[in-house]
């Protein structure tokens, strides 16, 4: 295996390095409050620059404005920005996810329409499809689209929704029929967040940030052209925009910054790097970040060939947010009370790391997920002795699409 640039790749890292070095004098800090217009504003303009540069959708077709490069070309921009010490692009959920569904599911119209401003920060996107008793499961949702005079009328509440508050437009997953199975009657709507009735309360995390929102719709109109895939097929939509969150979380990061700053924290304290047990437990985290490296080099494989990573992607999520869990908790011990300091490098990653555990699916559903569909485990309520796993899955299929 090489795991070498070819090339062409290396040719394209130095064509990206050089527009970053040249750049990076431009842009914003990488970190900033949510609740900061002018830090928004200013995140929306680097993007924008990005955009321009090629920088930004480097995957996306090129009819739609992307590079329709590959997903190698994806990850060594994502490397060069990290280099570089620069934010990349503000709309992650919109660039990452809810484009590529819009170009998987919309029509021509919505394609022309959306994915230009999406793709150069003039219009940010969130993501409306956990509620409060449909986080996990969701299926379960219970948002109701009523159609009538010519479109549809929302009612319903959303919650942990990100970036709702500075959001244009939301990709929204609502219930059109209740009288068929939950998986069946579901709908996918492209809804404006200033549209009449919708209603955005901030979420205040330990962090003092309100980047989650609960929001809210009371009797909310949209056309039939804001439907995305159809109506009713909102479920197989829904898929195409959750593999694409468990890719981008688990390739938007390799360590949250954390091991990074846990490294440097180490070295300038002799005592730290001398104890054994510190060495061990940063030894550990370094090895799960290695891990998620070389898997994520089985899935670049795998999309270079043309495939679609299954359900282990999820598997990158899982080690990436325990491994900067760990790392902020080894810097704590290290650092002392002053890493709870709101001025502390550590104090933000420790109150926010936490959170990314229910993100793109809980923890404990992802571990489920995997367990049964590439362990080959089966499910706690169907232990049949005897009965081969392949033939268990099947009839759980069949008893899906009935």
């Amino acid at each position: 295996m090489d795991l070498n640039d070819t090339p062409q790749q290396a040719e394209y890292r130095e064509k990206v390095r050089t527009w970053l070095d040249a750049h990076k004098g431009e842009a914003p800090p990488r970190n900033g409050h949510s609740d900061d217009t002018a830090y928004i504003d200013s995140r929306r303009a680097w993007q924008r620059k990005l955009a321009e540069a090629g920088l930004a959708g480097v995957s996306w077709p090129t009819e739609y404005g992307g590079q329709g490069l590959g997903p190698i070309e994806q990850v060594i921009v994502n490397q060069e920005i990290s280099r570089a010490q620069v934010p990349g692009i503000l709309d992650v959920i919109g660039i990452g996810m809810l484009g590529p569904t819009i170009i998987a599911h919309g029509s021509e119209e919505q394609k022309s329409r959306y994915l230009a401003p999406m793709l150069h920060g003039d219009e940010v996107w969130c993501q409306l499809f956990s509620e409060p008793a449909a986080g996990s499961d969701l299926a379960a949702i219970q948002t109701r689209a009523r159609q009538e005079n010519g479109g549809f009328t929302l009612n319903g509440q959303k919650v942990w929704t990100t970036n709702a508050q500075f959001a244009s437009f939301g990709l929204l997953l609502a219930r059109t029929d209740a009288d068929v199975p939950k998986h069946k009657g579901l709908t996918m709507f492209i809804v404006p967040m200033d549209a009449e009735g919708v209603t955005v309360r901030g979420l205040r995390q330990i962090s003092g940030e309100a980047e989650f929102n609960e929001v809210f719709f009371d009797d909310v109109k949209v056309d039939d052209d804001g439907v995305v895939g159809g109506v009713g097929n909102g479920w197989g939509t829904a898929l195409t925009t959750l593999m694409f969150e468990r890719l981008t979380i688990g390739f938007g990061s390799e360590n949250y910054g954390s091991s990074a700053r846990l490294a440097e924290t180490i070295s300038k304290d002799a005592a730290a790097g001398r104890d054994s047990d510190i060495r061990q437990r940063f030894g550990e985290i370094v090895a799960e970040l290695l891990a998620v490296r070389f898997n994520g080099y089985r899935v670049l494989t795998m999309l270079q060939r043309g495939q679609i990573p299954g359900t282990e992607a999820g598997l990158a999520k899982v080690t990436l947010v325990n491994a900067g869990i760990a790392a902020t908790d080894l810097g704590a011990d290290i650092v002392g009370p002053d890493a709870l300091e709101s001025d502390s490098e550590w104090s933000y990653l420790i109150s926010f790391l936490p959170g990314l555990k229910s993100a793109g699916g809980t923890e404990a559903i992802l571990r489920n997920t995997i367990g049964e569909r590439v362990l080959g485990l089966p499910p706690e309520p169907r232990l049949d002795k005897g009965v081969p796993f392949s033939e268990l899955r099947a009839k759980e299929k069949e008893a899906l699409a009935s």
